[in-house]
């Protein structure tokens, strides 16, 4: 199973979301998410097994992790606000597009402390980079659309919206031709 742990933004930001992505579809190379399945990602575990041999990570490991690292943020329910774009690894030269978060982003990255702590503990690789709350909206594939995108960067902050964080979720990304399709696999309240 490939998993991800992540804060999952509501329905109700679906169209304001493609609203932001029409700004890039004209974009050469740009690569739009599906605005349904946004999210900020908390942690990457890529594949884990369903089951393994004691003392190895599986499924049942790694949820235990999870729900431990959540208790030790202690940040309970709390409000996020959706809003601005950004671009990594820098607005010069762009591989991912993003929508980001002002309010929330240090109860955000608490929980991307605590699950980062545990999950490495458990012997997952740890982050390379530092922690930047965000949700991708868009990948380039190429820079044919770079100048494109960087005006739009320039010149729209869009205001999402703010909504209430009250769990966490542990997602299956199943890697299909026509784009990634997510499913739940548990949910840990804040």
């Amino acid at each position: 199973m490939r998993l991800f742990v992540s804060v999952d933004f509501p329905e109700a930001f679906t169209d304001a979301i493609a609203e932001v992505q029409e700004q890039l579809a004209d974009a050469s190379g740009v690569r739009l998410t599906d605005p349904t399945q946004t999210h900020v990602t908390l942690k990457f575990l890529g594949d884990v097994p369903e089951s393994a041999p004691d003392g190895e990570v599986d499924l049942d490991a790694t949820i235990d992790a999870i729900e431990a690292g959540v208790a030790d943020a202690d940040v309970g329910p709390f409000d996020a606000t959706v809003a601005g774009l950004g671009a990594f690894p820098s607005r010069e030269y762009i591989s991912v597009l993003w929508l980001g978060i002002d309010d929330g982003t240090a109860e955000l990255t608490e929980l991307h402390e605590g699950i980062e702590k545990r999950a490495v503990e458990l012997g997952f690789e740890p982050e390379e980079h530092a922690f930047t709350p965000h949700a991708t909206i868009a990948r380039m594939d190429h820079a044919g659309g770079k100048e494109h995108a960087q005006s739009v960067l320039e010149e729209y902050s869009p205001e999402i919206g703010t909504f209430r964080v009250e769990s966490v979720t542990l997602t299956e990304s199943q890697l299909r031709d026509d784009g990634p399709v997510y499913e739940t696999v548990e949910s840990f309240e804040c």
